[in-house]
């Protein structure tokens, strides 16, 4: 089968769509399947034309403002030209422009979309410009002959916002990975916060929680423009000898992050899955979210605690409780689940169509 996946970045650009992108796309290469991508993020520190793992890549050149939507005009026509000979196109991303210019090229190939969509932005400017996109990304999404949701959240954003009907098929995890990772030593038991710096990931509650929990640590393993007013936070807050900022962490490094720590928390507003939630249960370390976006899907489970409110006590009150809780308690999906799913989906889209041809 030859599958052209379609995206606004991949890797080395570092992102949850791209780590998605990438795992899919280098294990459906494995199968011996034919995969190329193509992306809106050609620019410094990559090639135009490379092969990695198995999977071709192809980058166009694009504009993101505020690294945001990757309008790259030329993606269509790549599409047309380079997946001519696809069996199936699948997209990724709602909230970037390569989606809906998949779906202008796509022609009469099966077309499949993934949109990762969480309904918003936490950024005010980008939310009212994601207000004028959407009839533009609205149509794409029911051009689309698949439509593949990662969560159950997602999948019902889908349906209100588009009235699209969405498969799910969850974010996979490299789940020998954590579960076999050594935990990282401290003298004093430590809680972990994971992501990108910005504020609506929400540290900023867990550092003010920090000081109703003497007891602890906060190791905080990223990077972003919001560390400033974090750092700042911490001083005022009397807890900057308790707060240790990691700065971009390397994945080889981070299992054992998650499996030292008594709990991870993810306190954000806007996730359309929540994939340091998967790695830590992964790694044996029970989660704290906050009830917001696909992060509601996590309190199914009893290894995860949700909160409502982000105050400091309730925050506080919650890692006292989730801390003991046992981690993983059910089963984590695997990235070759998740394959093994759109395997299917692609062969019975092809199915459907050559049966619809005269």
């Amino acid at each position: 089968m030859q599958v052209l996946q379609v995206t606004h970045r991949y890797p080395p650009r570092a992102g949850g769509v791209e780590t998605h992108v990438r795992r899919v796309s280098e294990e459906l290469a494995a199968r011996g399947h034919v995969v190329t991508v193509v992306t809106a993020d050609a620019g410094s520190g990559v090639s135009r034309h490379e092969r990695r793992n198995g999977v071709q890549i192809r980058r166009c050149r694009g504009v993101a403002p505020g690294g945001a939507f990757h309008l790259a005009p030329s993606v269509a026509r790549v599409v047309a030209n380079v997946g001519a000979n696809a069996d199936v196109v699948h997209a990724h991303n709602y909230h970037s422009f390569p989606l809906a210019l998949a779906a202008l090229g796509v022609g009469s190939r099966p077309f499949v979309a993934t949109p990762h969509y969480h309904g918003s932005s936490a950024d005010g400017l980008r939310d009212r410009l994601l207000g004028l996109y959407r009839p533009v990304g609205g149509q794409a999404l029911r051009r689309a002959d698949a439509v593949v949701a990662v969560s159950e959240w997602e999948r019902e954003q889908l349906k209100r916002d588009f009235s699209v009907n969405a498969t799910v098929i969850p974010n996979g995890l490299d789940v020998a990975r954590f579960e076999d990772a050594t935990p990282l030593e401290r003298s004093r038991p430590y809680l972990l916060a994971v992501g990108r710096l910005v504020e609506y990931k929400g540290v900023q509650y867990a550092i003010r929680a920090l000081a109703s929990l003497p007891e602890y640590d906060l190791l905080v393993a990223g990077s972003g423009p919001y560390r400033t007013e974090l750092e700042t936070l911490a001083r005022e807050s009397g807890v900057s000898d308790r707060v240790e900022f990691l700065g971009y962490v390397d994945d080889g490094e981070l299992p054992r992050l998650y499996a030292g720590a008594a709990a991870h928390l993810t306190l954000s507003t806007h996730e359309a899955y929540g994939m340091t939630v998967a790695e830590s249960l992964a790694a044996g370390t029970p989660a704290l979210v906050r009830e917001a976006g696909a992060l509601v899907d996590w309190t199914d489970r009893p290894d995860c605690l949700g909160v409502s409110r982000v105050d400091t006590e309730t925050v506080a009150d919650a890692v006292r409780t989730v801390v003991e809780f046992d981690a993983p308690a059910t089963p984590l999906p695997t990235w070759s689940e998740v394959v093994d799913a759109l395997e299917r989906k692609y062969r019975a889209l092809l199915s459907s169509d050559a049966e619809g041809r005269p």
